[in-house]
C-alpha cells in the first residue's frame, strides 16, 4: 500500500521538505497501525521544516508531532480494529514518522484512546498545543490555582498554547487577561473569554526591580525570555506559572527574592514525555471541562498537506493565529 506524506530530508547541505508517496514498507516498527485522519502544526513542526530547526534526529522524517485516526491493525490487545485514537509527543514527528502522513505505525505504549466527547477532529484541533494548555491548567490548580485568587495571565495568546488556555481557563470561571503583539487580534481573544489585552511591550519589558506589584494570581507563558522574568516579579504571593515554551527566548533573568518573599511557583510544563496516567487524566479534562469553547469555529482552521509548508513557516514568524489542522481523511 502506497501513502502520501510530508518529508524532510538533508544531505550534506542540501535540505529538501514536502509531500511525497511512499510504500508501507517505509514504516517503522511498532504494534499499531492507524489510518490518520487528522493532525495539527505545532511550533516545533515548523522547527522541523528548516535545515536548522535542530530537532529532527535522523532524515528522511516523516514529521508532524500530532496525529488522530483509527486503528487498522494492532498487535496489542488493547487496541482493535476501528478504535479512534490520539498519539502525541515521545519522538513522533521528530525522530520517528510522524502525523503528516495518510498512514503511521507507533507503538502500543504511546497511543491514548479517543474519550468519549472529542472527535478525531476536536483532538487534532487541541494537539499537542491544547494538551500543553490542558497540563498547565491542570498543574496550576494542583498548586492551589482557583478562580477566587484573581486575574490569570496568558502569553503568546494568540497561538496554539494561548489561545486554547484563555477559552479553558474562561470556561472554567476564571478571569482571564491574555497578552500579545498583534493589536488587530484583541477582539479575537475577548471573543474567547479574555477581559483584558496586554501588549507584548509591557509583558516583556526589562526591569531592574526584583519585585513588582503583585497582579497576577496565575500565568500560562508558552514565551519564556524576558516574558517568564515579567511573570515573576509579578505574579501574586503563592502564584504559579505554567512554563512551556521558549519563542520569546531561553534565558530568564531574575532574582530570588519573588520565590523565598512571594512563594511564586515556577512550573516546568512538559508534554512530550508526560507519564501515561496523568497524560489519560489530561485528555479526559479535555473531553470534559477543559474542552474551549469556540475550539473548530473559532480557535482552529484547516489545511491540507500541500499547505504544510505555508503553515510551518507562518508559525514560525509568530503569524498563526489559534490553531492549524491538517485534514488527511
Amino acid at each position: 500500500m502506497s501513502y502520501r506524506a510530508f518529508v524532510v530530508n538533508k544531505v550534506d547541505d542540501q535540505f529538501t521538505a514536502g509531500v511525497t508517496t511512499l510504500e508501507e514498507a517505509a514504516l517503522p516498527p511498532g504494534e499499531v497501525t492507524i489510518r490518520v485522519e487528522w493532525s495539527s502544526v505545532n511550533y516545533k513542526d515548523g522547527l522541523a521544516s528548516i535545515p536548522a530547526g535542530r530537532v529532527v534526529r535522523s532524515y528522511p522524517l516523516t514529521i508532524g508531532v500530532d496525529l488522530a485516526g483509527t486503528v487498522r491493525d494492532s498487535a496489542d490487545t488493547r487496541f482493535k480494529p476501528g478504535d479512534p485514537v490520539v498519539v502525541t509527543g515521545y519522538d513522533v514527528g521528530v525522530a520517528h514518522p510522524g502525523g503528516f502522513a495518510e498512514l503511521a505505525r507507533v507503538p502500543a505504549d504511546w497511543v491514548v484512546p479517543l474519550p468519549a466527547g472529542l472527535t478525531t477532529k476536536e483532538a487534532m484541533a487541541l494537539g499537542t498545543a491544547g494538551f500543553t494548555a490542558a497540563l498547565s491548567v491542570h498543574q496550576m490548580e494542583r498548586m492551589g490555582l482557583a478562580p477566587a485568587n484573581g486575574t490569570v495571565l496568558v502569553t503568546g495568546a494568540t497561538g496554539g498554547v494561548g489561545s486554547t488556555a484563555v477559552s479553558m481557563l474562561a470556561g472554567l470561571g476564571y478571569t482571564v487577561a491574555g497578552s500579545t503583539g498583534k493589536d488587530s487580534e484583541h477582539q479575537f481573544l475577548r471573543d474567547l473569554g479574555a477581559t483584558e489585552v496586554l501588549s507584548r511591550d509591557e509583558v516583556s519589558a526589562e526591569s531592574p526591580r526584583p519585585l513588582e506589584n503583585e497582579r497576577w494570581a496565575g500565568a500560562v507563558d508558552p514565551v519564556g525570555g524576558s516574558t517568564t522574568a515579567y511573570l515573576i516579579r509579578t505574579t501574586k504571593y503563592g502564584g504559579s506559572i505554567a512554563l512551556s515554551g521558549l519563542t520569546g527566548g531561553t534565558a530568564v533573568s531574575t532574582a530570588v527574592f519573588p520565590f523565598i518573599l512571594r512563594g511564586v511557583n515556577l512550573l516546568g510544563i512538559d508534554s512530550v514525555f508526560c507519564p501515561m496516567p496523568l497524560r489519560l487524566a489530561i485528555w479526559k479534562r479535555l473531553a470534559g471541562d477543559l474542552k474551549p469553547r469556540g475550539l473548530l469555529d473559532t480557535i482552529a482552521h484547516e489545511t491540507t498537506l500541500e499547505g504544510i509548508a505555508e503553515a510551518t513557516a507562518k508559525i514560525l514568524q509568530g503569524r498563526i493565529r489559534g490553531r492549524v489542522l491538517v485534514n488527511l481523511a
